[in-house]
């Protein structure tokens, strides 16, 4: 399971979590990292629901790979991961529980940064008001702490 991901984080990291944890599955990528982020060696911001917020030290950081963690409805069954490579997401339309704000991240990031961006994309369930994740979505959740914490045993 994602193995093009994974060469990419033998590089300099910043994973960046996005979600509203008040919004269901909304919040997986905002779990994500705040599960992680003092157990990887990548730099981690659980940006919330505000990713524009943190731009700036994403900048400051020069990172080589940006891994941005979001809910996203690319129309797959719940708790679907998905890989996505930036160039893909510009020509791609798919549902994005913050509206437009993860496109115009990444497009800042992109012109402000040579750096590769991936989207690690979770398929949600159910974005209403609730603080609980879907079990599918609780489950790739699961999934991808357990793939993130193995990965820096493969690179000691």
């Amino acid at each position: 399971m994602l193995e093009h991901l994974k060469l990419h984080l033998k590089r300099k990291t910043v994973i960046l979590g996005i979600g509203n944890v008040m919004r269901g599955d909304d919040g997986v990528g905002s779990l994500l990292c705040s599960r992680i982020k003092t157990k990887v060696s990548h730099i981690v911001y659980d940006a919330g629901a505000n990713p524009e917020n943190y731009l700036g030290k994403i900048i400051k950081d020069k990172p080589e790979t940006v891994v941005i963690v979001d809910a996203v409805d690319f129309g797959a069954d719940a708790g679907q991961i998905r890989e996505i490579e930036a160039d893909e997401i510009e020509t791609t339309n798919f549902f994005y529980t913050h509206n437009s704000s993860i496109a115009l991240v990444i497009n800042y990031l992109q012109k402000n940064l040579h750096t590769d961006i991936i989207l690690l994309a979770i398929q949600p369930k159910n974005i209403s008001f609730t603080d609980k994740l879907s079990p599918q979505v609780s489950r790739a959740l699961e999934t991808l702490e357990k793939w993130f914490l193995n990965c820096k045993e493969d690179k000691k």
